[in-house]
């Protein structure tokens, strides 16, 4: 049997649903939001270049700052743990590996930061640069 509508009753509205759906999506915006920082985490003063690449975010990052420490995606790492961390991660990014290094640091260090990276299962290098100011004429 039907209930009808009388106008004593209540309308009400359950706003429970409502609040999960915008705490998903806030979720959802504040895991999304950090993956782009990990790229800039490191005060890098990178080389120039005329042309650049924007790097993917499943490509594992090495970076070799100006003192010579090495970092895996944004965390301080050694060259002898290198890697055996970065094997793991060769497997999602098809042996593409992104280094980025200082431009006034130590070329040995860059130099050896490649061999382990070879080393690993590394296939390729993506080196990381910063867009070059355009020449006036």
């Amino acid at each position: 049997m039907r209930r009808r509508f009388r106008e004593g009753d209540a309308v009400t509205f359950d706003f429970a649903p409502m609040v999960d759906i915008v705490l998903l999506l806030l979720i959802f915006f504040f895991l999304t939001s950090n993956l782009g920082a990990r790229q800039n985490a490191l005060p890098l003063d990178l080389p120039r270049a005329s042309t650049t690449v924007q790097e993917t975010p499943a490509l594992p990052i090495v970076s070799v700052d100006r003192g010579g420490k090495v970092y895996l995606n944004g965390k301080e790492t050694t060259l002898t743990r290198l890697g055996g961390q970065l094997k793991p991660l060769l497997g999602t990014s098809g042996g593409v590996v992104g280094l980025r290094a200082d431009e006034r640091g130590n070329y040995g260090t860059v130099v050896r930061v490649m061999d382990e990276i070879k080393k690993a299962g590394g296939e390729r290098l993506a080196l990381g640069t910063r867009t070059a100011p355009a020449r006036g004429k």
